[in-house]
């Protein structure tokens, strides 16, 4: 059953399209099956849309004196400002899309939710991180439903999200 007027942002790697760094997707039928269905979906690639290619060098967030920085992980380019200014723009653009939630991809340094890879100076690493983009959208749309897709493989989150979603529809 198809929700009227609903619609959701996502990942554009849950969907099935190849963008990640290795050139694959991350197509999550768990979400096309239940949630699929009943909303219209808008896809989001951060890395892509920002111009990185199609396969590309993983990116990795690393904690630096300057503060959380995105860079490329094998030549240590760094990425943050371009990431941070992409991101802005791109989650003020959301606005139009009128958007009733979203689902981001869990541990991507762009679009990781909470828990995050962030590595120190000397190569270790804590899940204490959110991704540039995540944060950017988290900040613009304080109130929007928003979970990663390894969360709503729960039947009890998606079921909550899913109620989230709908009041944020009609508010």
């Amino acid at each position: 059953m198809k929700l009227d007027g609903i619609r959701i942002g996502i990942s554009a790697c849950l969907l099935g399209q190849n963008v990640r760094y290795d050139g694959g997707n991350k197509l999550d039928n768990i979400l096309l099956s239940t949630i699929g269905p009943m909303v219209e979906w808008v896809p989001v690639c951060p890395e892509v849309e920002l111009g990185l290619d199609t396969p590309r060098e993983p990116l990795s967030l690393v904690e630096s004196s300057a503060g959380l920085r995105m860079v490329v992980t094998n030549t240590g380019e760094d990425l943050t400002e371009s990431m941070r200014a992409f991101a802005r723009k791109r989650v003020s653009r959301l606005v139009r899309e009128h958007l009733s939630g979203f689902v981001l991809k869990k541990d991507s340094p762009s679009c990781g939710l909470s828990e995050v890879k962030v590595y120190d100076g000397s190569g270790l690493s804590a899940r204490t991180g959110q991704g540039l983009f995540a944060q950017a959208l988290v900040r613009q749309f304080p109130e929007l439903p928003i979970e990663d897709e390894e969360r709503l493989a729960d039947p009890a989150v998606r079921q909550s999200f899913m109620e989230r979603v709908l009041a944020y529809h009609h508010k």
